[in-house]
């Protein structure tokens, strides 16, 4: 059979595969748009209100399950898989980043934002591949997602074939962990153009790893996530205070966490990236928090500038910062550097907006805590 502009379609999906890779996905599915079989989950999640204050995330209702919906036309869906593990780091990574979180001093800022914004680098390269399928089948209707809109990406990624859902709620591939992020082109093409491609069995077992280490057990049971603990939510998405029941357990986490990904057996076969999109930003490569709390609103935005961290701003960054030097004061004994650190925050505190002095007081209010002497404290003998 022939498709548009002479083309023989058992040489198209090929094609588009070598296509794919030369701009940097690691591996490419198609899915059908039936995602029926999410919808009670989905709605559970809702009624719940697992999806804090994210409203976007329910505003489109069922359209998020039902890409037709939510682009008429659609009939079939290419999803992408782009590793993003940065090439830099030599050796275990995972230990690497272990022993990052036991340093109270250090910042630790999720490894997907060292680099580059992904929503750029994956939305240009799914454009440029829809572009090139353009130029071999002639014009279709077709628009590029990756996180910007309501699709169910781990959904779709796991009904074409690239990976499992884990039970932290990621996409799983044998291969490469769940190190990578993800992207479709919502397409007006049906077979046989593009075929389904066969989805994987699943390959997590008995473990548990990923919910037994999450530091607010914001995984409430397999493959149910409560966002409004985690603290990749909290840090990111959470616009207002930290929940004081959850801060001691951020411990010097600023942006995002990667804990339940650090402890998955799987992720020892994460890939690094071939994109120098994603390479480690020379300022967040190991920063201290001093560093990070000395950065001026300027400074902000200028070591941010195309990076997925600009999008929370200079003030809930400076909250974040606030909370995890508050973690280090409680922790660390006395020194120049535990001086140091609340020296910072009590300087900065008169001139801090609302949201921030108050996560300054509680930081400070930790180091008064720790200084008192054990014999001397009624409340901690009690305890």
């Amino acid at each position: 059979m022939v498709a548009a502009h002479g083309l023989d379609v058992s040489l198209l999906w090929p094609r588009v595969q070598a296509w794919a890779g030369e701009l940097g996905f690691s591996q490419i599915g198609v899915s059908d748009v039936d995602l029926s079989s999410a919808e009670p989950g989905l709605q559970a999640w809702w009624a719940d209100g697992f999806h804090g204050s994210m409203h976007y995330m329910s505003r489109h209702g069922l359209k998020r399950a039902r890409p037709a919906e939510l682009v008429p036309g659609t009939l079939r869906v290419l999803t992408a898989r782009m590793d993003y593990l940065p090439d830099g780091e030599s050796g275990d990574w995972q230990a690497i980043e272990w022993q990052r979180l036991q340093a109270p001093d250090r910042a630790t800022v999720s490894v997907y934002a060292r680099g580059r914004d992904y929503h750029k680098v994956l939305r240009h390269r799914l454009q440029t591949l829809a572009d090139r399928i353009e130029s071999a089948v002639g014009p279709f209707g077709h628009r590029v997602f990756t996180d910007s809109a309501p699709v169910l990406e781990v959904e779709l990624a796991t009904h074409s074939g690239l990976g499992w859902r884990g039970k932290h709620t990621l996409a799983l591939h044998r291969d490469a962990g769940s190190m990578f992020f993800l992207g479709e082109i919502y397409l007006d093409l049906a077979l046989p153009l593009f075929a389904v491609t066969e989805a994987v069995a699943a390959h997590c077992g008995s473990c548990s790893a990923c919910i037994d280490v999450c530091p607010t057990q914001a995984i409430v049971g397999p493959y149910r996530l409560d966002a409004r603990r985690c603290i990749s939510y909290l840090t990111i998405e959470n616009a207002g205070p930290i929940p004081v029941e959850f801060r001691a357990a951020i411990g010097n986490r600023i942006y995002g966490c990667d804990d339940c990904q650090l402890a998955c057996p799987w992720n020892k076969y994460a890939k690094r990236s071939t994109l120098r999109d994603f390479d480690v930003r020379p300022t967040l490569a190991d920063p201290t928090l001093i560093e990070l709390w000395r950065w001026s609103e300027a400074d902000f935005l200028r070591h941010t500038e195309g990076s997925a961290i600009r999008r929370i701003g200079h003030e809930r960054w400076r909250r974040n910062l606030a909370v995890a030097m508050g973690n280090a004061l409680r922790v660390m004994p006395e020194s120049t550097l535990r001086a140091t650190l609340r020296a910072a925050l009590v300087q900065a505190g008169p001139g801090a907006s609302e949201l921030v002095r108050e996560h300054i007081d509680w930081a400070l209010a930790q180091a008064i805590e720790d200084a008192i002497p054990e014999s001397r404290s009624p409340t901690r003998s009690a305890r």
